[in-house]
């Protein structure tokens, strides 16, 4: 009962209520094969499974949103589902990249000091409106530091096609997804390429490439979009591992601390964890629910925590937060139905949250090892599961402090 106690407790994290899991919940995916879907339709939570109460800008527990269609980021606190900062126009029909504006962003990040980290993607179905940036803006919405030019296509320094994602490593450097360039670019801060991955033949080639995540052990974990794969490679750009079975469209990947790897198959309408064997030992179908979309192409998945998975399920307009009983526990946005007034979304391409970064590159001062001695140092959180193993989790400094204290107050029974 110990064990399990110190699962379930988890967590009241610098203001954050880092969920106590509910009867039939666990801290861990179900082994389950199903992807059985709530009926949630709009900012629903599971009684059984408190969310996170969230709070003002830069709260940990808040949900960060890249609401593509409408031209915006958006930051939402899940007790209210109201949205406390955004950046863009959120509206869908400008184009106007530039100074406070973003087109079709596909992924964002939130950094330390609360600046935010964009993928201005562009748009690519008519009218065309390039994009090409990905930029760093602080809560005023201004923006601090850009890497690509509005509008410009292009491969050569400060220029880019299609950045799709984008990532601050420990070190302070960006690692930039440039989709149309089939490439994964490292750029540090004065905008110089110290590293890249995109050989133009061979079987290590990409093929509209869509995430790239820097794992704890140097190598580099990429969606393989177009290539139906996901590969890790190692600093040399040899290919080490790969996974493409049954894969239809892969979005988004990233490595768990169970070393278990979390994959977005967009174009099969599920989320699949896949673990070293290359055994799928969890997956989640986002088409299954009531008034889903038959073909919603979820595009990014991140497991938190507490072992639930945030899901942007693109297609059909929602946020969802499953458990590992592929129960929701949480939806923003009303499935299958795109707007831009309250609960609503347009192609929602990420989600995270704020303060939670398991299975994810930890950005600088945030936990990661850096050569900047301002940086916090790693910060490893040893959760109990199961039978007596444990797990090393990715957080932030204030959100370990809390999860440790929890861990080793007395307990009861």
């Amino acid at each position: 009962m110990v064990a399990v106690a110190a699962v379930l407790a988890i967590l009241v994290i610098g203001g954050l209520a880092a969920y106590a899991l509910g009867a039939g919940s666990s801290a861990a995916p179900s082994s389950s094969m199903s992807g059985s879907s709530s009926s949630a339709t709009s900012s629903t939570v599971l009684a059984s499974v408190p969310f996170p109460s969230g709070g003002a800008f830069n709260t940990p527990g808040n949900l960060l949103i890249t609401d593509q269609y409408n031209n915006r980021v958006i930051e939402v606190n899940p007790s209210t589902s109201q949205i406390v900062w955004s950046f863009g126009s959120g509206n869908g029909s400008l184009c106007n990249p530039g100074q406070g504006a973003v087109i079709d962003p596909n992924d964002a990040e939130r950094l330390a000091g609360g600046l935010t980290l964009i993928a201005g993607t562009g748009g690519l179905t008519p009218p065309q409106c390039v994009d090409n940036r990905v930029i760093i803006v602080n809560q005023a919405g201004n923006i601090t530091w850009q890497y690509g030019q509005a509008g410009v296509n292009g491969s050569g320094p400060d220029e880019l096609n299609v950045p799709v994602f984008a990532v601050q490593l420990p070190n302070g450097n960006i690692l930039i997804t440039d989709q149309g360039n089939n490439r994964v670019i490292e750029v540090n801060s004065t905008k110089q390429v110290v590293w890249s991955y995109g050989p133009s033949a061979g079987p290590g080639a990409l093929n509209s490439p869509n995430s790239a995540e820097l794992l704890t052990n140097g190598d580099v974990l990429i969606a393989d979009e177009a290539n139906n794969r996901v590969i890790e490679v190692d600093h040399a750009g040899d290919v080490v591992w790969q996974y493409s079975q049954g894969l239809n469209s892969t979005a988004f990947a990233s490595r768990l601390p169970n070393n278990d790897t979390l994959i977005v198959d967009s174009g099969n309408s599920r989320v699949l964890e896949v673990a070293p064997n290359n055994q799928v030992v969890w997956q989640y179908f986002t088409n299954d629910s009531q008034n889903s979309n038959p073909s919603p192409t979820p595009s990014g998945a991140v497991r938190l925590a507490n072992g639930d998975t945030c899901i942007a399920d693109q297609v059909n307009e929602r946020i969802l937060m499953v458990n590992g009983a592929n129960q929701t526990v949480y939806q923003y946005g009303m499935t299958n139905i795109p707007g831009v007034g309250p609960d609503q979304l347009n192609w929602p391409y990420s989600c995270s949250v704020i303060g939670d970064y398991t299975g994810q590159t930890v950005p600088q001062g945030l936990g990661g090892n850096s050569s900047d001695a301002s940086s916090a140092a790693p910060i490893h959180v040893s959760m109990q599961s199961g039978a007596g193993s444990s797990t090393n989790l990715n957080l932030s400094p204030d959100i370990a402090t809390t999860l440790r204290d929890q861990q080793q107050r007395p307990r009861m029974g």
